[in-house]
């Protein structure tokens, strides 16, 4: 019995070696066929436990190595996030503090006040009679109080502390702290922004800092891997990485935007879109999303527009663009077709401006402007683009199609004065009377310009020049606005609005339109309320 258990259990043994040796057998004839296929590198099986090598003998081709998917992003975020900075925003606010404090207890800085609320309650229910806010002395006194704003990305550019972010990460600000990625923290200086193209200048007191590379954005080719850098969420120094969906994208803004599917996400705005060469080639700055987070769909400004604006703004503080007057329309196919232009291009003239450039160089409505400047005009965004790159005072050419054949036409660029300036030069009262804002709409109006009919595309009305706190403004008026009617009445004169609204019931809500951009807007309002 002895011995036909020690048979057993040697068959047994065998067995097993012989199951191993054919299983052995078949992952190696499946791994020589799936390297055959070019699905792996080649058939390799570990060493051990008898098994013998199949290493290829000397002077046979060794199987080629897989190809890596995607580029390696490791080298090239270890050298780029040491520039890349965290920019934290405040503004100074003011809150009313109430001065009365519980009778024989010390005021503590910093807490808040009892309010008549609070005051009655503790007065009910605990019997301690407390002064009310209209008993105690400087009431509801306002206080400065710095509270925190936003979060946004940038990068250096200059060792000596200069920064490139976003203007609308910075707009409104009080205060920019400004933190590197070594935790250091500096309070930055604004040197300068341009809302046309959402490119601000920051500085920095430091020296020695690391700095990004400029690269040449018109060489960005679509589909080329690119990643970004910045503070999703506050989250700071993400890296997130995709492709160059599109370039020269229209949204509707002064520069052409390039287009990615790279993650970015509110807080990313003002850092930047680097290529595979470590090169900064664009400044994230905007998202297209229905939810307010990432749907696959980002845009960046391209670093040659910023650079230009960027220097500017380091040499006076502000951008210079050019103008010539005119108000253009995009040249459909079938446009194209009725003025006998062999191809849809070019901006179509829809109106020009009275004394302007255009105007002096001899452009008529219905002229199509193929080129300025010697460049070609594709689409009708390209002209404003083009024209403001253009020094003020330079003479450029125009090449223009009227009535089935080409002119050339000689212009004076203009100087396009900067939104902001507009509207600090209208509230001027040197160089205009402000207009009466003690009605009970606490609004201050003025009368049409012919351009303004003309961009709003109305008859009449009256613009909103200044708002102060009062029921207009609590309404959701914004200045420059145009007042087109009130309750049933059509606002034609300043005079006449101030008539209408001195009639009108006070309390009680009425209807008032308002013409902003191109939409009519009704919002209600009550007279003399501040509710």
């Amino acid at each position: 019995m002895g011995g036909l258990g020690q048979v057993k259990q040697r068959v047994t043994e065998s067995s097993k070696v012989t199951f191993m040796k054919k299983q052995l057998s078949a992952i190696y004839l499946l791994g020589a066929t799936l390297a055959a296929l070019g699905l792996i590198s080649g058939p390799t099986l570990a060493q051990g436990n008898g098994a013998k090598s199949t290493a290829a003998p000397a002077g046979s081709t060794a199987p080629a190595a897989t190809p890596r998917i995607g580029p390696d992003f490791v080298d090239l975020v270890e050298k780029a996030n040491p520039a890349v900075v965290n920019i934290r925003t405040t503004e100074k606010v003011n809150v009313r503090q109430s001065q009365g404090g519980i009778p024989g207890m010390p005021n503590i800085p910093g807490m808040p006040g009892i309010d008549e609320d609070q005051a009655e309650f503790f007065r009910r229910f605990f019997g301690i009679p407390l002064p009310t806010p209209k008993q105690g002395p400087n009431n509801n006194k306002p206080q400065q109080e710095e509270q925190n704003r936003g979060v946004g990305s940038g990068f250096i550019i200059e060792s000596n502390g200069f920064i490139l972010t976003n203007a609308h990460v910075i707009e409104g600000a009080t205060t920019i702290y400004v933190t590197l990625p070594d935790k250091r923290e500096f309070k930055a200086k604004l040197i300068g922004t341009d809302k046309r193209t959402d490119v601000a200048l920051v500085k920095i007191e430091a020296t020695g800092l690391p700095r990004l590379t400029i690269g040449d954005s018109s060489k960005v080719r679509v589909g080329e891997w690119v990643l970004a850098i910045g503070s999703p969420f506050g989250l700071e120094n993400t890296v997130t990485a995709g492709i160059v969906s599109a370039k020269s994208r229209d949204t509707g803004d002064y520069l052409p935007f390039i287009q990615t599917d790279v993650a970015v996400n509110p807080g990313n705005s003002g850092g930047p879109l680097l290529n595979t060469r470590g090169e900064v080639i664009g400044i994230n700055s905007q998202i297209f999303s229905r939810s307010g987070g990432y749907m696959g769909i980002s845009f960046a400004i391209p670093m040659d527009e910023a650079m230009r604006v960027s220097n500017q703004l380091k040499a006076s503080g502000k951008v210079s663009r050019g103008r010539i007057g005119v108000a253009i329309a995009e040249v459909s196919k079938e446009v194209a077709e009725s003025l006998g232009l062999p191809k849809a291009r070019g901006a179509l003239v829809r109106n020009v401006e009275s004394g302007a450039p255009a105007d002096k160089a001899g452009v008529e409505a219905g002229d199509v402007i193929l080129s300025f400047d010697g460049r070609l005009i594709e689409k009708s965004s390209d002209l404003p683009r083009i024209v403001g790159d253009t020094k003020a005072g330079a003479k450029a050419q125009m090449e223009v199609w009227r009535k089935g054949a080409q002119k050339e036409l000689s212009v004076t660029v203009a100087d396009l004065e900067p939104a902001e300036k507009v509207v600090a030069k209208k509230a001027d009262p040197e160089t205009a009377a402000a207009p009466n804002n003690k009605n009970n709409f606490k609004v201050g109006v003025v009368e049409l310009t012919d351009a303004k009919r003309r961009e709003l595309s109305i008859k009449s009305g009256v613009e909103i020049q200044n708002l102060t706190d009062g029921p207009l403004s609590k309404a959701g008026a914004r200045v420059g606005d145009v007042i087109v009617r009130v309750a049933d009445v059509d606002i034609t004169t300043v005079k006449q609005f101030e008539n209408a609204i001195k009639a009108l019931p006070k309390n009680k809500s009425v209807a008032v339109f308002i013409r902003r951009a191109n939409s009519t807007i009704v919002i209600p309002v009550k007279p003399g309320s501040n509710e």
